[in-house]
């Protein structure tokens, strides 16, 4: 275990060691706001503003109106829907009455989505309106009962939703990326809000309780719950406002990174919530959204990812837009380049630092101090109350060199119990009460963290996971492919480009890759799909016949640099 002492200088003036989480829930978060901050702008959704009183109206009579058809305490319910102010009403509403709020990517295929659902078994979906024509197919092979249809269009201002009306191409473009229609016997999200403000007999939910449930597949490519807890979110909450030193009810959050992500759930809403700060929905990461939004309404904390920050700097120039007033960005999910930071932090006059975390942890258990100490390319050093530990990446008993390199082991509040019904997957995850992240990293002079390898396999592109294996299975039924193997390659503006190297089926000469890509379409989200293709006459593999991945990787790029010299 590594004494804390080593960091504990490392840490910005005035940021505690130790915290006092106390007892209360995230229900009991959001009511303390709602009571203390009635008036302050809780949402403001493309300009249409929501008060917190007015949000907790709303928690409550969707609340009330789950208990009526049933929901109990501990019951999943599924929330597949972007970012919109349903969202985080559906989300609280369902953890007031003790249930388990199960955040799904609204864009997964049928196919992705079965496996999930087979395993939490949610009788109650609440979806994006668009996609309630394949939730209704889905439900014919799971639990599924009732699905509650949400039209994002109608939390937009009276103004923009006039204007999506309008009968000429560029409306209706608009128009069908937001909303479609539902098929029939599906509820609509306007029919839970008749509830009346009358108390709801149902028992609140304590500290232990899972309040959320997000999947990871982990190395296995096989989905995984993980059960995160009123008392883990609440932790990393209290943990990320003592870091950045954010002040209740004067805070306005940039939410713009998807709820079924731990990051932009708990940095994005539920830290946000904790402080009586005003969240910035979009329904998109679509930059020329965001800076009109921030024009508008300046955030004071801006969580993202690398690529994103680039893009505003670049977008705000462009249109002539200020930054500044920007105090904090986050940046997670990839590494954040030194000169991105440069360039965002003289755009804006104020801070951007890199965090690490998993969806295990809540995420955030490890961050760069906002102060003149940060470290460019590391990830920091832990959060308050985190234990970490350095282990022999080859053999977890033994402790690797006090500066590593060793695979990074945490223990912490904020860090989940264990996989949801998966017994043996939680105890290869734990080592004796510390969470194997299957990240290897050094320590530096400070306890400053840099990650130097990944045990994992998992590839992080545009902040998003994506499991070699998945990708794979789709490539492996076109019959163009004998064999594959899909690796993560460093994308030119940070993070990892999904790379298939790919050996061809009899009678094919030639990889055709705009049909690969669109096969994997078929059964995957957009993103996963390869964005290159590396042909290779047969992949690297160890003497038991396993797939080297690091040596895969290192084909592709022999591969194509010798292809760029050509």
């Amino acid at each position: 275990m590594t004494n804390e002492s080593v960091w504990a200088g490392s840490y910005a003036p005035g940021v505690p060691l130790h915290l006092d989480y106390g007892t209360e829930t995230l229900v009991e978060q959001f009511e303390r706001a709602a009571r203390k901050f009635s008036d302050r702008p809780a949402i403001d959704f493309m300009g249409q503003v929501t008060s917190y009183g007015d949000l907790a109206r709303d928690v409550h009579r969707v609340a009330a109106a789950l208990v009526e058809m049933g929901v109990e305490a501990g019951d999943r319910v599924a929330v597949l829907l972007p970012g919109c102010p349903q969202n985080i009403v559906a989300t609280q509403a369902i953890m007031r009455i003790g249930a388990v709020a199960v955040q799904h990517n609204p864009l997964y295929t049928q196919d992705e989505l079965k496996a999930p659902f087979a395993d939490h078994g949610a009788r109650i979906v609440i979806a994006w309106d668009k996609i309630t024509p394949m939730i209704t197919d889905l439900a014919q092979t799971t639990d599924i009962d009732t699905i509650i249809s949400v039209d994002v269009t109608k939390a937009l201002p009276l103004a923009k939703r006039l204007a999506l009306r309008l009968p000429v191409a560029k409306a209706r473009a608009s128009r069908e990326k937001l909303t479609g229609p539902a098929p029939d016997g599906v509820m609509a999200w306007e029919n839970l809000l008749t509830y009346g403000d009358l108390p709801i007999w149902h028992p609140r939910p304590s500290k232990d309780d899972a309040a959320v449930m997000l999947y990871t597949s982990g190395t296995s490519g096989t989905p995984k719950g993980v059960p995160l807890t009123h008392a883990n979110l609440v932790a990393n909450c209290l943990q990320g406002k003592a870091w950045a030193q954010l002040e209740d009810g004067r805070e306005t959050f940039l939410v713009v990174l998807p709820m079924f992500h731990a990051y932009g759930l708990t940095i994005s809403v539920l830290a946000g919530i904790n402080l009586g700060a005003c969240l910035l929905v979009l329904p998109a990461p679509e930059v020329p959204l965001i800076v009109e939004a921030i024009k508008r309404r300046t955030p004071t904390f801006a969580p993202g990812v690398p690529p994103l920050y680039g893009k505003i700097i670049e977008e705000a120039e462009k249109r002539g837009v200020s930054l500044k007033g920007i105090r904090i960005g986050l940046s997670g999910a990839m590494s954040l380049p030194v000169d991105l930071v440069e360039r965002w932090e003289q755009a804006t006059g104020g801070h951007l630092i890199e965090g690490y975390g998993l969806t295990e942890t809540s995420p955030v258990v490890v961050g760069n101090p906002i102060s003149a100490d940060r470290r460019a390319g590391s990830i920091g050093v832990p959060f308050p109350d985190v234990e970490i530990r350095l282990a022999d990446p080859e053999d977890v008993t033994k402790d690797a060199p006090a500066e590593g390199p060793g695979e990074l082991l945490v223990r912490g509040p904020q860090v989940f119990g264990g996989y949801f019904g998966r017994a043996e997957e939680t105890r290869q995850a734990f080592h004796d009460g510390f969470f194997r992240t299957g990240d290897v990293v050094e320590m530096g002079a400070g306890g400053y963290l840099t990650v130097v390898d990944r045990i994992k396999e998992m590839i992080v592109t545009g902040g998003f996971n994506v499991y070699p294996s998945e990708v794979e299975g789709a490539l492996r039924q076109h019959d163009s492919v004998e064999d594959v193997a899909v690796v993560g390659m460093p994308a030119s503006g940070g993070g990892e480009d999904v790379v298939a190297a790919v050996v061809l089926a009899e009678g094919h000469s030639d990889v055709d890759t705009k049909a690969l890509r669109s096969h994997v379409k078929q059964t995957l989200t957009a993103y996963k799909a390869p964005r290159r293709f590396v042909v290779v006459d047969e992949l690297p593999t160890n003497q038991m016949g396993k797939v080297q991945r690091r040596d895969v990787a290192k084909l592709v790029e022999e591969k194509e640099k010798a292809a760029d010299a050509r």
